[in-house]
């Protein structure tokens, strides 16, 4: 007797896209995005794409790799974004209609390929010719003249040392309308402004820079990220004063965020360049141990150029002698390093990852920067530093350190969720990573930052009733009823190692351009309020 065949469910939505048609797929997309950031993640992931690929279920394929390029961002690892993008793009390709009537999804899809092709510029890693590539096929399906292919032209031409072309490209991407695809246009000024100043044209560099500055332009790493762009044209044009409270006011921020690890090579220039030889020396032994794990091998490359600099200028300084700790890492073992030695250790990795670059694009032109950053001489007499509590002078305030105004965005941080619950009166818990957790009735909510920036604030709910594994079934019929008669929290069954099921839910918000106050509130209201439904629809089962 033939076996009967095993009816299909319709699909259910799950995360960015509509997903499996199979139920065991949806079950393990689920629980992948709830595995701990790691190599883990990352191959239950690419193992159900793939499966997905091979049962002919591209939903779930799709869903599958957004959440696989979210983990390689979260984790620092966008050198890997170019296979499932491509793998993306090609789903869509094949399957018409698959992202119909979804454009918040065409959105996502296009700045994944913006980034995957910015990955290029952060690493050998990735071919010069599959960067081509994939920007060739963001042209065309964008459009040649829109403003992220002209400004990924742009930056591609300057990374090999093109600068006519990349000046070309730059007045195209000046002249381009905004495009969602773009980034954050908070960031564009700094990334302008960036460029202009690699030219030498630091008073250009700091006209871009004025929306910013003047508080007109703003998103989670502003004012921080431009005042660190402007700490070199400053001191070029003579206003070492202003440089010096620039890198005060971002350095306060930037010692401390691990996304931050590109912006510390421009503070160790600075010091070095304004002479403040023995404050640089201290920012470099703080931050050294970062080098081992850089958000990248071009800020790596940066950061042990820029360190390099400055031990050779407090070599001659007589500073060579000066001891620093060095944790160890791999072979490596922790030591006292003096000045001069470190100076030359920094010099070879720089050197290093500059030639591996250049093989890769065939051109001189990164060994010729750093070669350039390290003939770099201090510019003019140092100025004084200002107190660290002087009054600053630009709009936002270091968002950890005070309270905004209740209607103003500013970038997403912890003390902005602790005084929001402050406000509403509840009672919690900070963990050492910095995810805040509480309890109302039935249900345990954990908030943590997440995203490069820590844009994207995540409400975990777990409802404090556990399910016999004997009850999986009806579980996942609640969840998926749950999915789909109401919009968050997103419901979904996880069975612990004990055998009992735990059933979770998330919401995810995304910040990118920061958030109010007056808006937080409501975003907390809304989670709690909707996650301690959840957990008593829970506690109310049979």
């Amino acid at each position: 007797m033939p076996a009967r065949r095993r009816r299909r469910r319709p699909a259910r939505r799950v995360g960015p896209v509509t997903v499996s048609r199979d139920r065991g797929l949806a079950e393990a997309l689920a629980e992948a995005r709830d595995l701990p950031d790691g190599e883990a993640r990352f191959a239950e992931l690419e193992r159900i794409a793939g499966q997905a690929d091979a049962t002919g279920d591209p939903g779930t394929g799709l869903a599958a790799r957004f959440a696989l390029i979210e983990a390689y961002l979260h984790h620092g690892e966008r050198w890997r974004l170019l296979e499932p993008v491509r793998r993306c793009l090609a789903a869509v390709d094949r399957t018409p209609g698959l992202l119909a009537g979804r454009p918040g999804d065409a959105e996502t899809l296009r700045r994944h390929q913006r980034q995957a092709v910015e990955a290029f510029l952060g690493t050998p890693r990735v071919g010069l010719d599959q960067a081509r590539s994939l920007l060739d096929d963001l042209a065309d399906r964008i459009g040649p003249d829109a403003e992220p292919v002209a400004e990924l032209h742009c930056r591609l031409a300057d990374h090999l040392g093109d600068e006519p072309t990349a000046r070309r490209e730059h007045d195209r991407w000046r002249g381009a309308a905004p495009d969602p695809a773009g980034g954050c246009p908070g960031c564009v000024p700094a990334r302008r402004a960036e460029l202009l100043a690699g030219w030498g044209e630091h008073a250009a560099a700091l006209d871009a820079l004025r929306p910013v500055l003047d508080g007109e332009v703003r998103c989670t790493d502003q004012p921080e990220r431009a005042l660190t762009v402007a700490l070199l044209p400053w001191l070029r044009t003579g206003a070492a004063d202003r440089a010096g409270r620039a890198h005060l006011r971002a350095y306060r921020r930037h010692r401390r965020e691990r996304t931050a690890f590109p912006q510390l090579a421009a503070h160790l220039r600075f010091c070095a360049l304004g002479g403040h030889l023995d404050r640089g020396l201290d920012i470099l032994a703080e931050q050294l141990p970062r080098l081992d794990h850089p958000y990248d091998d071009l800020s790596a490359m940066e950061f042990a150029a820029a360190g390099a600099l400055l031990c050779t200028l407090a070599t001659e300084a007589g500073r060579g002698g000066r001891r620093l700790h060095r944790p160890g890492h791999g072979p490596r073992p922790a030591a006292e390093v003096d000045v001069a030695t470190l100076g030359a250790d920094l010099l070879a990795v720089a050197t290093e990852l500059a030639g591996s670059f250049d093989a890769r694009n065939g051109t001189g032109h990164q060994s010729g920067r750093i070669a350039s950053w390290l003939a770099d001489r201090p510019l003019a007499d140092p100025v004084p530093l200002p107190a660290e509590d002087s009054p600053d002078e630009w709009p936002a305030d270091d968002p950890e350190r005070a309270e905004p105004p209740a209607e103003e965005p500013v970038p997403l941080s912890l003390a902005l969720v602790t005084a929001a619950l402050d406000r509403r009166g509840d009672g919690y818990a900070v963990e050492p990573d910095g995810t805040v957790v509480g309890r109302w009735g039935e249900a345990v909510i954990r908030y943590r930052r997440l995203g490069r920036r820590g844009e994207i604030l995540h409400a975990r709910v777990v409802a404090t009733r556990r399910l016999p594994a004997a009850r999986r079934a009806e579980a996942y019929a609640f969840c998926n009823a749950w999915n789909h008669d109401r919009l968050l929290p997103k419901a979904y069954v996880h069975e612990l190692d004990s055998g009992e099921l735990l059933l979770a839910g998330d919401v995810s918000t995304d910040l990118e351009h920061g958030v109010a106050p007056v808006q937080l509130d409501v975003l907390i209201d809304a989670t709690v309020g909707t996650g301690v439904g959840y957990a008593a629809a829970v506690a109310a089962l049979p």
